[in-house]
């Protein structure tokens, strides 16, 4: 097995905990194979450390509810800038448990914490990654039970996120009602 399979392998072994099995299988390593997956689709030659970062993207996530946090956007910020540091620090450390140097262990770290977004092109696949799989996987349920002005908001949210190139991709692969389709024309 190579390090990156064993790596790979470890993550889902920690994500395997998660005791969400709302869709049949851990949440967590169910989130973790979709995001590889969608990697693997629209980034095939993803280096290793792209892989890695999608991979463990929200490891262990259910450790740190948002429950923990403040209600309001002050919590929200704070519980996300915390959950990537978290993520970062726990791929880092499998990551360098299975031989991985400090530079590869800093780097994945950076994607993960978003270190860079529109600017540095893994940080910003990684990202195209993540609403891809939101829009595929978890918008439908997401959008249940919402406010229509705020499930708008959010998808305007997603989409200004995103590359162009992944934006003009995502209006080809989904068939997006309007005034969802708008914010991807943006």
């Amino acid at each position: 097995m190579t390090r990156l399979a064993r790596t790979l392998a470890a993550i889902d072994a920690a994500n395997a905990a998660d005791p969400d099995r709302s869709e049949g299988a851990p949440a967590a390593l169910l989130y973790g194979e979709r995001m590889s997956a969608e990697l693997d689709r629209l980034f095939p030659h993803a280096s290793e450390e792209l892989k890695l970062a999608a991979r463990g993207q929200h490891i262990e996530r259910w450790t740190s509810p948002r429950s923990a946090y403040p209600e309001g956007r002050e919590g929200y910020l704070a519980w996300r800038r915390d959950l990537g540091a978290f993520h970062a620090r726990r791929v880092g450390g499998i990551m360098a448990a299975e031989g991985y140097g400090p530079a590869s262990v800093e780097r994945v770290g950076r994607m993960i914490r978003k270190e860079g977004i529109k600017r540095d092109p893994e940080v910003q696949a990684l990202e195209d990654v993540i609403c891809f799989t939101f829009l595929r996987w978890y918008l439908q349920p997401f959008a249940e039970g919402r406010d229509a002005g705020e499930l708008e908001r959010i998808v305007a949210k997603t989409a200004r996120k995103m590359s162009a190139e992944a934006r003009a991709r995502a209006l080809s692969e989904f068939a997006l009602p309007e005034p969802f389709a708008a914010a991807f024309h943006a």
